[in-house]
């Protein structure tokens, strides 16, 4: 019990780092063994994570005892007018995020092992893996701003790795060049905004700074301006990384890694960190009114486009996407307003509901592979879906029970969540309320509109006039065959009628699925309103007032006021969900599929109606992209042009001509200089003489 004691806390990210550095040395020194070894390194990247798990739920367990707030420290650099100090922080936020972490990250693995088993990077995702597992433990247990920006770098650093694992395909080369662009940018104002905050409060520590500001504030010592811009800069690193509005484009287009890795990234790693650091910060960020107001209407309008952008895309991965920029909208709302527990709650209900989701699309993925091939634009395309329920039960109501969750519907874990967050919106401001629960409705609509199209009706990938020709494209995007074959492949579908429907997936990912379904039903409960008025709080708001004093709850209710006040909210949810019903339910065969098969909406709209607009801005993601790339690559590239051309006729003529003219110069004079005196005293003359007439004209 004592190597697993709360001072061994580092092991817990040492383990998945050690377990990353034995594959990465496997796959150097044995490279054409992986098909023999794979078993082995899946062994390796499982059991080591496994081991922090076990870890972390001793330190989970011993925090809900009683055990107060540890922190350790080791001198790191040590000079006379700057010390730096690693170590760890133990705290009931620290706590949650470790069993989140490693519980969705041992799931991950094992759906992994199915899901990977036939790829030839196989050692090189697990290796991959362990080390964004290690990068996002590390982060968690970091006491200090530096600890964080370095392992926070490293979390960016594994993104950009697995978004672009299969890199061979220029799409995963682009979307993981976007991703860590666009990350830069946010980085670089985190860093700003750590020096300032170091330059005024002198300390890196999350408690020591806060304590220091708020000294310094209430002596009115500091300018509350420059204090709120650092806070901003530092803002922009969560902005970047959790995907918050206007820096959320990277998102979407991080689907092109595999899809146990968009679980990992929106489940419980890359964007979890913004939300974390903005709670590790809270303290900070409380003081300064502009900062904390800023951070919740960036998080209303992250949840609103979120949502808006979803309702429309056709890629099954993209719509979860969107889904998930949208209620980390909604733990960024909770924070600005000052509900430090809701959004944390909301943290751990959609943790585990996105992860059930976004394996649950992975499985139908890769179970539509063999019928319509590889290329993502028909395997994950919900135009050629529809009726897998049929073939699919066990993913279908997995999927379903996730879309219920995060639609807000009882008793599912984010109902509990979301609706608390609603209904303190509602009490700090009524528009940020109004915004919220129609972000709410607009989520029913567009996940049951993932559910139906996906899993009911008939299945319709079979319908497609192109089906001979895309079943047979590679994972990388080239034809195995060409369009003259059709012949040949109407011969190889003959002789396999049976893999015109895709069948279910294997046991192990079927198995991944069912673990996440238990906290997707339960979780809820641990953050719920109480039954009876006797005590103030939940059993998390007590828990999370050991690390934060100023938490307080805006509207603290027993289960009876809460589910009343739930009653607009859930009235909203079911108008979207009937809406998807209307429009996308089982009664869409009547329209002629066959036809309409690359009309993803199955509508019929006059092209001149103004929901045709809207439709097109929805699906073109509000034109944001758009006006990104005009902006920054097209007038990047205009002015890089245009000082290529002052630089190549201008600075460079300046310095070519006063060359050239040195060596004409110089080529004239040496026909002046014969080394005779008398030619040098009848050039003086001339000169002379010239100067002299030239005077007396003038």
């Amino acid at each position: 019990m004592e190597i697993i004691s709360q001072q061994n806390i580092w092991l817990v990210p040492l383990f998945p780092f050690l377990a990353s550095i034995i594959l990465g040395l496997v796959l150097f020194f044995f490279p054409n063994s992986i098909k023999n070894i794979r078993q082995m390194c899946f062994f390796i990247s499982t059991s080591f994570l496994m081991i922090a798990m076990f870890v972390s739920f001793y330190i989970f367990y011993e925090q809900i005892t009683g055990s107060p707030i540890q922190q350790f420290f080791w001198s790191w650099i040590i000079n006379k007018s700057i010390t730096l100090e690693i170590g760890y922080l133990i705290d009931p936020l620290t706590s949650i995020m470790l069993i989140l972490v490693t519980t969705i990250g041992i799931v991950v693995m094992i759906y992994s092992d199915s899901y990977m088993f036939y790829d030839q990077g196989y050692i090189r995702f697990f290796c991959y893996l362990s080390l964004f597992t290690a990068s996002m433990l590390g982060l968690v247990i970091s006491p200090n701003l530096i600890q964080i920006y370095i392992f926070w770098e490293l979390v960016g650093m594994c993104s950009y790795l697995l978004i672009g694992f299969w890199f061979t395909r220029p799409s995963a080369a682009n979307a993981c060049q976007k991703a860590f662009i666009t990350n830069r940018v946010g980085d670089f104002g985190l860093l700003l905004g750590i020096l300032g905050i170091y330059w005024i409060t002198g300390s890196f520590e999350f408690q020591s700074l806060s304590e220091r500001f708020f000294e310094l504030l209430s002596d009115n010592k500091i300018n509350i301006t420059l204090s709120s811009l650092c806070a901003i800069f530092l803002f922009l690193g969560p902005i970047a990384k959790s995907a918050q509005f206007p820096l959320h484009i990277w998102l979407p287009d991080a689907m092109e890694g595999p899809t146990p890795i968009s679980a990992l990234i929106h489940a419980a790693t890359m964007v979890a960190a913004g939300i974390f650091l903005v709670a590790r910060m809270y303290p900070f960020f409380e003081m300064l009114p502009v900062v904390m107001n800023l951070i919740a209407w960036i998080g209303a309008i992250t949840a609103l486009l979120g949502a808006s952008f979803a309702m429309t895309q056709r890629d099954l991965k993209k719509g979860l996407a969107y889904s998930t920029m949208s209620q980390l909208g909604y733990m960024m709302l909770s924070l600005g307003i000052g509900s430090y527990k809701a959004a944390l709650f909301h943290l751990i209900t959609h943790a585990y509901s996105k992860a059930l989701l976004f394996l649950g699309s992975g499985s139908v993925i890769h179970s539509i592979e063999p019928v319509l091939g590889y290329h993502p634009e028909k395997s994950q395309n919900i135009s050629f879906m529809g009726g897998l329920r049929k073939h699919m039960p066990i993913t279908a109501t997995t999927f379903l029970f996730g879309t219920l969750s995060l639609c807000g519907i009882p008793p599912f874990a984010c109902f509990w969540s979301k609706d608390e967050i609603l209904t303190d919106s509602w009490f700090y401001f009524p528009f940020l309320g109004f915004l919220a629960v129609f972000t709410a409705g607009l989520t029913a609509f567009y996940m049951f509109r993932l559910y139906l199209l996906t899993f009911e009706g008939e299945f319709r990938g079979n319908l497609s006039s192109e089906y001979q020709f895309y079943s047979f494209i590679s994972i990388w995007g080239n034809p195995l065959f060409g369009r003259n074959n059709t012949s040949l492949l109407n011969s190889e579908i003959a002789n396999k009628k049976d893999i015109l429907y895709p069948q279910e997936s294997n046991n192990f990912m079927l198995l991944s699925l069912i673990i996440l379904t238990i906290p997707t039903l339960l979780i809820g409960f641990i953050g719920g309103p109480l039954i009876f008025k006797e005590n103030d709080f939940d059993f998390l708001s007590n828990w999370l007032r050991l690390s934060i004093n100023s938490l307080n709850n805006i509207h603290s209710e027993n289960l009876i006021e809460f589910l009343k006040n739930s009653i607009s909210s859930l009235s909203i949810v079911f108008l979207g969900v009937f809406l998807a019903f209307f429009l996308y339910g089982p009664q869409i065969s009547r329209i002629e599929t066959t036809s309409k098969i690359d009309k993803s909406q199955f509508l019929i709209l006059n092209s001149n109606s103004v929901f045709v607009s809207i439709y097109n801005w929805s699906y073109y993601r509000g034109y944001i992209d758009n006006f990104y790339y005009l902006i920054f690559v097209k007038g990047i590239r205009f002015i890089a042009t245009y000082l290529f051309f002052i630089d190549q006729w201008f600075i460079d003529g300046i310095v070519n001509g006063i060359g050239i003219l040195s060596l004409f110069g110089g080529e004239i004079m040496k026909y002046t200089e014969g080394g005779r005196i008398s030619s040098y005293l009848f050039f003086l003359v001339f000169c002379m003489l010239f100067l002299f007439f030239l005077y007396s004209y003038i």
